[in-house]
């Protein structure tokens, strides 16, 4: 058994100090120039400049929402980093929001600098603060002083934005505990404010830390595997466990799932590393990584044909007979790629006309047929709403699937189309989705529709008006006869 190695090195203060609303902002002044990077602004444009012209720039498709880069000091991971950076040189940003990991202060939720600047060896960039202000105010997330005060995970990065975005203004965020709901709820303010911006996001990482050359070599292939696959369910557990893969996995996985609200999401790496490259030891190994997220094309509405519709009906049939006989998820293989794309379903279950049990993914996160699967399962075994279904009912159940497209947010209430559209809302940590047919069966128009959605996620009937929490999508619905 391998022992966790912890690398964030974590001070806790007392609460007047985390919930400070305003000490210390303004201009913040450089605290690892000379350490981390150049203190001569001349040399450190030039070393700068020197990385970006070595870097070679890769084609990738679809449209850029962020890179991953390393935080390291730029003789171990400047080179690394400045491959992130030469993706997006010519790319027209008016706004880079960078989040970093918090290595010395602990606190939870995120730390937004929300007025004055950050000071390196090339001037000052400016913080958005209009923007850092909606950020706030869409997270509930404030500034905390000490998050930011030594910090290095942000800082490294203001001197390549400054040389890449010279006009570019910035919002430094510091996480302080990564877990799920600080993950989230920064993603979801992200998809939120930055629609429509000119906005890029940065989160900033190293890999593993600290093992021997080989295990970084085998551990970080890993983690870049899971990322890849946009697996953010195994990398969540993996960073809420404090694992060693990267110190920087919450500020990833905001911007994995802050991509995934926007679009098909994919992740391309450009270029990895370690520290041995540079002279260091190979018993104490760091791993760098520099990677872009893209959003791919859309993809045409899902059409299924009669066969593929029965198909996945009785997929859906025999994933909850094999469950319910033998405790484990069905394996299902296919070729079908209508079967194999990235796809949001619900499964519902009703037995004599009443429902029976309905558990779906909004979300595009796995193969239609896996999550064909496993709403399948829970819609049988783990709806809270009702009593797990029992072997001797499966002949009286009949089943429906909702096949959904990706939510996307709703700019105009007259947009929306009762019995074409479903809703889904997010606010404040709660949501509630409804499917595009539950109006059409209750005969509610869009008013009615509007508040019950709001009651289905607890919150108050006008809820939806709040700007950038309601969302809309289609389905392809099929069921037994």
């Amino acid at each position: 058994m391998k022992i966790k190695v912890s690398v964030v090195v974590l001070i806790l203060f007392t609460g007047v100090l985390l919930v400070d609303s305003g000490l210390a902002q303004g201009i913040r002044k450089p605290v690892w120039a000379g350490q981390f990077y150049e203190a001569d602004p001349a040399r450190l444009a030039f070393l700068i400049d020197t990385y970006l012209q070595a870097a070679t720039r890769p084609e990738v498709d679809g449209q850029i929402a962020g890179i991953i880069v390393p935080h390291a000091g730029y003789v171990y991971a400047g080179q690394i980093a400045a491959s992130g950076y030469r993706l997006v040189k010519d790319l027209d940003i008016a706004t880079v929001v960078i989040i970093g990991p918090s290595h010395r202060a602990g606190f939870q939720g995120c730390s937004i600098y929300l007025k004055g600047g950050f000071e390196t060896p090339l001037g000052v960039a400016r913080v958005d603060e209009a923007l850092a202000g909606e950020l706030s105010r869409a997270s509930g997330f404030g500034y905390i002083a000490e998050a930011h005060r030594q910090e290095h995970s942000i800082e490294v990065q203001v001197p390549f934005i400054q040389r890449v975005f010279p006009q570019a203004k910035i919002v430094p965020i510091v996480m302080g505990y990564q877990t799920e709901e600080t993950i989230s709820r920064l993603a979801s303010a992200l998809s939120q404010v930055l629609l429509g911006k000119k906005a890029l996001v940065v989160a900033s990482t190293d890999m593993s830390h600290f093992l021997t050359e080989k295990e970084a070599q085998v551990e970080d292939s890993k983690t870049i595997e899971l990322l890849k696959s946009m697996d953010t369910r195994t990398l969540m557990r993996k960073v809420e466990r404090g694992e060693n893969i990267m110190c920087g996995g919450g500020p990833v996985l905001s911007l994995l799932l802050y991509a995934q609200k926007l679009g098909q999401a994919k992740v391309a790496v450009l270029t990895r590393g370690d520290s041995t490259s540079t002279g260091g030891p190979a018993d104490r190994v760091v791993g760098y990584m520099s990677a872009a997220v893209c959003l791919q094309e859309k993809s045409q509405d899902l059409t299924l044909n009669d066969e593929e519709k029965k198909e996945l009906l009785a997929l859906a049939r025999k994933s909850i007979e094999h469950y319910l006989k033998n405790g484990e998820l069905l394996t299902f293989e296919t070729t079908n790629p209508k079967f194999l794309e990235t796809r949001g379903a619900f499964v519902t279950l009703k037995e004599k006309g009443e429902l029976r049990g309905c558990v779906g993914l909004a979300e595009p996160v796995f193969p239609l047929c896996q999550t064909i699967i496993q709403c399948a399962v829970y819609a049988a075994v783990q709806d809270p709403r009702f009593s797990p279904v029992k072997p001797a009912e499966l002949n009286k159940l009949k089943i429906e699937i909702s096949v959904l497209t990706r939510p996307e947010p709703v700019q105009a209430i007259s947009d929306i189309r009762v019995g074409q559209h479903g809703l889904l809302i997010r606010q404040n940590g709660r949501s509630g989705l409804l499917l595009p047919q539950v109006a059409t069966e209750f005969g509610w128009d869009r008013e009615t529709f509007l508040k019950e959605v709001c009651r289905k996620a607890g919150l108050p009937d006008n809820a939806w008006k709040k700007s950038g929490s309601l969302s809309k999508f289609e389905a392809v619905v099929l069921g037994e006869e």
